[in-house]
């Protein structure tokens, strides 16, 4: 389960100034115990579900443009580093972002938009490493992902409703196909316990009629 799948959420992402670090964008764009329903399944981010994640090397960039010149990125999470995360039991992750408005030309056109609400959005780039599955056998099962692996990079999004854009829908596209095969494979397992329980009722009928 290495693929990487993308989500997007309807949390506010703000501009401010601060004395010491210039313009500064801070938001959350991974949410905790959230239901989204991503059309055949719904989907939830357990509480922990980054504990032990990899958070070394995460960049900062917009509506998960890869092709960009990342606008901030988080190293170690060091006081260095021109993003920083924060883990927040219960609630998910936040950040805060350095920008450069200054010599950077889109950090600064990000930071009006952020600044005038036209861009509202945050989601980030992640891999699953741990997931639960209810209600398999229904046509609109739940998954709740327990563990995340790595977050790879955090965007500020045009529109958080990801299966609104092209970039999103490629992420949603991406993120159903590895949720199916990781229920397909939750149902197998359940159809070999199945079979394995009948196999044994079966035998101890024999049994008992052999007496």
């Amino acid at each position: 389960m290495n693929s990487k799948e993308i989500r997007a959420f309807e949390f506010e992402v703000r501009a401010e100034q601060d004395e010491e670090r210039g313009s500064v964008l801070t938001g959350r764009p991974i949410v905790y115990n959230q239901r989204t329903d991503l059309g055949w399944y719904d989907e939830i981010i357990a509480d922990g579900a980054l504990d032990g994640a990899d958070l070394r090397d995460v960049r900062f960039l917009v509506n998960h443009n890869t092709d960009m010149i990342p606008l901030a990125r988080s190293r170690n999470n060091n006081a260095n580093s021109t993003m920083q995360l924060s883990v927040v039991s219960g609630e998910g992750m936040d950040i805060r972002v350095d920008l450069d408005t200054e010599a950077n030309s889109e950090a600064k056109s990000l930071y009006s938009a952020v600044g005038r609400g036209d861009i509202s959005g945050m989601s980030f780039m992640f891999v699953v490493d741990a997931d639960n599955w209810e209600d398999i056998d229904t046509d609109h099962p739940t998954r709740t992902i327990t563990s995340i692996k790595r977050v790879m990079e955090v965007s500020a999004v045009t529109f958080p409703a990801y299966e609104q854009t092209y970039i999103q829908a490629r992420g949603l596209s991406e993120a159903l196909e590895s949720a199916r095969t990781s229920l397909e494979s939750e149902r197998a397992k359940k159809r070999a316990a199945d079979e394995e329980r009948a196999r044994k009722l079966k035998l101890l009928k024999i049994l008992a009629e052999a007496k």
